[in-house]
């Protein structure tokens, strides 16, 4: 078997963890200390936080998605195979490491999805970019974490805690979705967005693309108008 090759490791603002890059032919992971983050095997819950999301912008001419966090480009990929050509995407990733990653080592696996003219990419913190932007996204996307918990800092509470549920709201415009990703259920959370004024609907996804294996789980929550 090839052995995993450390690419690079980069220090989480705000924690006491690193981000490491490990590529194994061309297999690509991202380690939280010992705990995989997110695999390049591994993007069926990830492509569908996008593509179903976007399906309920169909009737937005020129929908404005806020991704949460670049990974491996997942979701970005995803999100710009079923926009139209007036869409925007402005994707929010923390560790400057991880769009450099991007570019580099990561390069094949992110295509020209970089380059598209739809996609802004900032390295900036997801919750300043929301609490700078009222009323300006169709669509929030969040795939920071494993779920509504700050795992990589715990400064991303505040992302999902009541104040920060409120803050998202007033960044997304009437009928506006937010879609968070997570391992597994969290009935708390639940319960916080429909107290923000969210209407929620969860739905359990395959973590791959087949039919088979673990299951994930996405929150969609419409902003009231």
């Amino acid at each position: 078997m090839i052995p995993w090759k450390h690419i690079d490791t980069t220090r989480v603002p705000g924690s006491d963890v690193e981000l490491r890059l490990m590529q194994r032919g061309a297999e690509f992971s991202m380690k939280l200390g010992q705990n995989e983050l997110m695999s390049s095997r591994l993007s069926g819950s990830e492509e569908a936080l996008a593509t179903l999301a976007c399906r309920r912008l169909e009737a937005v001419k020129a929908p404005h998605l806020l991704i949460g966090g670049l990974g491996m480009g997942f979701t970005l990929r995803a999100a710009l195979a079923v926009l139209g050509p007036k869409a925007r995407i402005t994707v929010a990733e923390l560790l400057p490491a991880v769009i450099a990653w991007a570019r580099g080592p990561m390069a094949e696996i992110f295509g020209d999805s970089l380059d598209d003219p739809r996609a802004k990419i900032l390295a900036a913190d997801v919750i300043e970019v929301i609490a700078s932007k009222p009323g300006a996204f169709d669509t929030i996307l969040l795939d920071v974490d494993n779920g509504p918990e700050g795992l990589i800092r715990k400064a991303n509470d505040a992302l999902y805690d009541a104040k920060g549920l409120k803050a998202i709201h007033r960044a997304l415009r009437p009928g506006g979705v937010l879609a968070v990703w997570s391992s597994g259920p969290h009935p708390a959370f639940s319960k916080r967005l429909r107290d923000a004024g969210f209407e929620v609907n969860e739905v359990a996804v395959r973590a791959t693309t087949r039919r088979s294996g673990a299951r994930h789980l996405i929150w969609f929550a419409t902003r009231k108008a």
